[in-house]
């Protein structure tokens, strides 16, 4: 598989123990929109531009009428006394399960290259309705990892027999950086199953976690007068990557998509 690297930055900076957290479309965008939102708060640097031949083959027509191909990013964010962070956004996953492989690979070894030893990956868990209050599960590769995230919040623990496996790179990140020696977890927020619906309230919930326990000092309530910009920049997108992206028949069971 071929990946393709755009640069933004000459040399990687070297960073303070970083915390990858991820956040890739899937069911709800949830994980997109909590870290696109992050990005944009903390005021993450652009590190890189990654392009691969598992992405779809289409393009994307921006405002201006140009085409951009689908493209999956990384930022950085240094901050005084606390650990930097490192962001994975994009608009889409590898179409399959080859690529997924592939790139999570090839961004455990840019990782690792920060020194980096920690990760949190974000995602939705699809529901037949609407979810009026959402819950945050929790999973991860060690107990301990999982314990320290569910300490102190309302945060549920037992996702086994409740959702199917976690697919893509949300859950492969995980998954190998255990064989990495890398600590992760997974955050997934109930939002409604529907493939063009935006679960901007289990985002919201994810952002409250990760404000306390990463001491991001957020103010997240400005997630709902950003919110038109999101769903503006997201449905334009959402449709074709659906239709390229859509999974399989689902069974009775609730159903979870990286």
């Amino acid at each position: 598989m071929t990946f393709r690297i755009k640069r933004f930055l000459a040399k990687i900076p070297k960073l303070n123990d970083p915390v990858l957290i991820e956040g890739l479309p899937g069911i709800g965008n949830v994980g997109k929109v909590a870290v696109d939102f992050m990005i944009d708060k903390t005021g993450a640097r652009k590190i890189m531009e990654i392009t691969s031949h598992s992405f779809p083959h289409s393009v994307f027509v921006n405002e201006e009428n140009i085409v951009e191909l689908p493209v999956i990013e990384i930022f950085y964010k240094k901050r005084k006394g606390k650990n930097d962070l490192v962001f994975l956004a994009g608009d889409i996953q590898p179409m399959d399960e080859a690529g997924s492989y592939e790139l999570t690979h090839h961004v455990l070894d840019i990782f690792n290259g920060m020194k980096g030893k920690e990760i949190i990956t974000l995602g939705g868990i699809g529901l037949a309705d609407i979810p009026e209050n959402p819950s945050v599960y929790c999973t991860g590769n060690s107990k301990q990892m999982i314990q320290r995230f569910v300490k102190g919040e309302k945060i549920k623990k037992d996702l086994f027999g409740i959702v199917g496996p976690i697919v893509g790179v949300t859950g492969l990140l995980i998954g190998i950086g255990r064989e990495r020696k890398m600590d992760g977890v997974c955050l997934l927020a109930e939002t409604y199953g529907h493939p063009l619906y935006l679960g901007v309230k289990g985002s919201k919930e994810v952002l409250k976690i990760l404000n306390k326990k990463l001491d991001l000092e957020i103010d997240i309530s400005t997630i709902n007068q950003e919110i038109h910009e999101i769903e503006e920049e997201l449905s334009k997108k959402a449709k074709d990557i659906n239709e390229l992206m859509k999974p399989k028949k689902s069974s009775d069971k609730t159903n979870y998509i990286g």
